[in-house]
């Protein structure tokens, strides 16, 4: 039983002895535990519910920004407000988050007016250019080069999904994520600052072959990556699911390292006892898990099957849908699942421009790994951190047959859409002459071979010229 309370007389008698005796020992009493909500609770109640009534009145963007928790502030904070988030309610709830705000004026100067010589390409969101910041437009910046991205006020997406890039993007840091650099919120206009990724995406890299085949290793690189982006976002403290994982969203820089981008789509986790996120089927057809598709349930496992499509895309060369080929060949999952699991079966579907120049076990770690991630059944398919730990040793691998490689080279008229680039002229120009020299190895074999006649000759040089 606690002691009682001590008077007030006998604290200042012990104080007072205690001052005047340094040498005394300490008067010890015990302090009894007690609420004074529970000796005057009519003091508190009605104040404390008058408190969190004011903030829950607050905009959302003011009740972060008056907050002190480091946590990420969660997407749905801001976008189920009730008031519309003004400019000024925006950048007090990204404080920290270390975001340039933009004026429309300064992206057209860094755009040249967004010129249709800095378009680099357009999306769902809208069009893209190239730009050059520096801190001659604004201090502190460092010199670099940026994409900046226009929200199409006719697009398919809007304003909610440029807020989604700002809140996810502005708050996550990690090196396998596009970094956000800053934003445009000035009148109707949306435009979002990112670094400059100089080899495109993987769509254009893996399927458009303008320039060259992409090597098995760069392929495996890409994935792990990509796949780190993910594990990252899955493991956060406010998890996040990407909701759009595919091709065309997974940017490479100088040295192939993937990043991902367009977050226009993603959503907050599930936290606590939920076990997933109900919301609007939205994503790429050819991506999407199919339970996601059927209840519209939303888990991290949703991703990994993307994954799963994105890493057989890699293997096979082809898209995840394609309608000009035959029709049971036109989803990818479809037609090449089944041969995943069976490694006297891959050649069919490994991507004939690797040209054998790839590891066999590395290959068939990967299959096997697709596999699983493309399950049915979301709890048969392993977690990021899992995809992460299974595809990195295949980077160790060195089962891989030498032989030259071979580049291909677009014929007339097919040039990227960022042509421009020194750096991308020079690597076409250097692919072109060993592809040259190639051909003519060739034909100089053909003709000093004494078993090839005339009409061979000229069905061998027309099959290779095709």
């Amino acid at each position: 039983m606690d002691a009682p309370f001590p008077s007030p007389l006998y604290i200042f008698a012990a104080w007072r002895r205690r001052t005047t005796n340094p040498k005394s020992p300490p008067t010890k009493f015990k302090m009894p535990s007690f609420s004074w909500k529970s000796l005057l609770p009519g003091c508190f109640s009605e104040t404390t519910a008058a408190g969190e009534r004011r903030k829950k009145s607050q905009p959302a963007a003011r009740r972060v920004a008056a907050g002190t928790s480091p946590q990420r502030i969660s997407f749905s904070d801001l976008s189920n407000s009730s008031t519309p988030l003004s400019p000024q309610d925006l950048s007090l709830s990204l404080v920290g988050a270390d975001l340039h705000i933009f004026s429309l004026e300064e992206l057209k100067t860094v755009t040249r007016g967004f010129s249709t010589s800095n378009f680099i390409g357009e999306g769902g969101f809208g069009p893209v250019y190239k730009g050059f910041i520096d801190e001659e437009l604004r201090p502190g910046l460092r010199p670099q080069a940026v994409a900046v991205k226009l929200l199409d006020l006719q697009g398919s997406q809007g304003h909610k999904e440029w807020l989604a890039e700002v809140i996810f993007l502005g708050q996550l840091r990690h090196p396998n994520l596009v970094k956000l650099i800053g934003y445009c919120y000035e009148d109707e206009h949306r435009l979002l600052v990112y670094e400059y990724m100089s080899k495109g995406s993987l769509e254009n890299r893996l399927f458009k072959k303008v320039i060259a085949v992409l090597p098995w290793l760069t392929r495996l690189k890409i994935a792990v990556g990509a796949a780190k982006g993910l594990t990252f976002l899955h493991e956060a403290e406010k998890p996040v699911i990407y909701r759009d994982f595919k091709a065309s969203n997974i940017l490479l820089d100088t040295d192939y390292k993937a990043k991902l981008s367009d977050f226009g789509l993603a959503k907050d986790g599930p936290q606590g006892d939920d076990t997933h996120v109900t919301t609007r089927v939205m994503g790429t057809h050819g991506y999407a898990a199919p339970e996601y598709i059927m209840t519209g349930h939303l888990t991290a496992k949703s991703d990994v099957f993307s994954f799963g499509v994105v890493l057989l895309e890699l293997l096979t060369g082809r898209r995840a849908v394609d309608k000009n080929r035959p029709s049971r060949q036109r989803n990818l999952v479809e037609w090449a699942k089944h041969y995943l699991c069976n490694p006297h079966k891959l050649d069919r579907i490994i991507d004939p421009a690797l040209e054998g120049q790839y590891s066999t076990k590395g290959v068939e770690k990967a299959a096997a790994l697709a596999y699983q991630c493309l399950a049915h059944s979301p709890k048969s398919r392993p977690n990021m951190r899992t995809v992460v730990e299974t595809l990195e040793p295949l980077l160790e691998l060195r089962d891989i047959p030498m032989g030259p490689f071979i580049f291909t080279v677009g014929g007339p008229g097919e040039t990227e859409k960022n042509e421009g680039d020194d750096e991308e002229m020079a690597e076409r120009k250097e692919n072109s002459r060993r592809n040259m020299q190639r051909r003519q190895r060739h034909k100089a074999r053909l003709l000093q071979s004494s078993v090839c006649t005339d009409t061979e000759l000229y069905r061998a040089q027309r099959n290779r010229s095709i």
